[in-house]
């Protein structure tokens, strides 16, 4: 989500920049905050997350019918994720994409906040990149790191 709502026509770059770095800063939070929670209930949360994410425009998304026939899509990927983190990732891939085609309709995930869906698409993509590395915690990532120091 964009920290600061900016219209498109506005020349602050500033601006601009914390629209790009929030959402990726918030990604970053949200994975190794997960770092808290031990496996296997790590993927069991992400999966209820991706279900969550997916109803998140239910409440005037403004593409009707679509809006159910994607919320049911992520129930889909959300149940599979229960066993698997690559669907995990996969929905939040999907989700990227519905917040593309949300911004690109100027039919923003928070109202009140027109840059939100770009946001949430950048803080999405970041998430889904973890979820494609198996979601690991931040120790697990500096055992990965010193493993492929060794072996270079």
């Amino acid at each position: 989500m964009a920290i600061l709502p900016v219209p498109h026509d506005v020349g602050a770059p500033y601006l601009r920049r914390v629209n790009y770095l929030a959402p990726i800063v918030i990604g970053l939070v949200y994975c190794a905050s997960n770092s808290l929670i031990n496996e296997p209930h790590r993927r069991s949360l992400n999966a209820i997350m991706i279900a969550g994410a997916g109803a998140a425009y239910l409440s005037g998304g403004g593409l009707g019918p679509w809006e159910l026939a994607f919320t049911t899509a992520m129930t889909y990927f959300a149940f599979r994720g229960l066993n698997s983190w690559a669907w995990i990732g996969v929905g939040w891939v999907l989700h990227t994409s519905w917040d593309v085609v949300h911004d690109l309709l100027n039919r923003p995930l928070l109202p009140f906040a027109p840059e939100s869906s770009f946001g949430c698409a950048l803080c999405d993509l970041v998430i889904a990149a973890w979820c494609f590395m198996g979601g690991p915690s931040i120790s697990d990532l500096r055992t990965r790191l010193a493993a492929s120091r060794t072996t270079h």
